[in-house]
């Protein structure tokens, strides 16, 4: 029962707040999310000064997605069932971050 227990959190990515309704054991992950998106988009900005912060939002988009597609293309060939569980528990922790 534990697991359906839900709190309201609020994180930062890129300065700006987002308010989630999330599990009360996914916070950690979520804030190791949170805190490697932020570092993503602190590169991009570092790397490409002259771009706004939009165009390093869509660059660090870009990035996860190429790596989650890349992930999904070797598990057609290895179907590693904690694996697989692991890939959807984080597809589900970004899709519920990006609501």
């Amino acid at each position: 029962m534990a697991d359906q227990m839900t709190k309201q959190i609020t994180v930062l990515i890129a300065g700006r707040p987002y308010s989630l309704q999330i599990k009360l054991n996914d916070e950690p992950t979520i804030q190791k999310i949170v805190d490697d998106i932020n570092a993503t988009i602190s590169q991009f900005e570092r790397t490409y000064p002259k771009k706004d912060k939009q165009d390093c939002l869509a660059l660090g988009l870009l990035t996860y997605a190429v790596d989650l597609h890349k992930i999904r293309q070797s598990l057609t060939t290895t179907q590693d069932p904690q694996i697989v569980e692991q890939l959807a528990l984080l597809d589900s922790l970004l899709d519920d971050a990006l609501l």
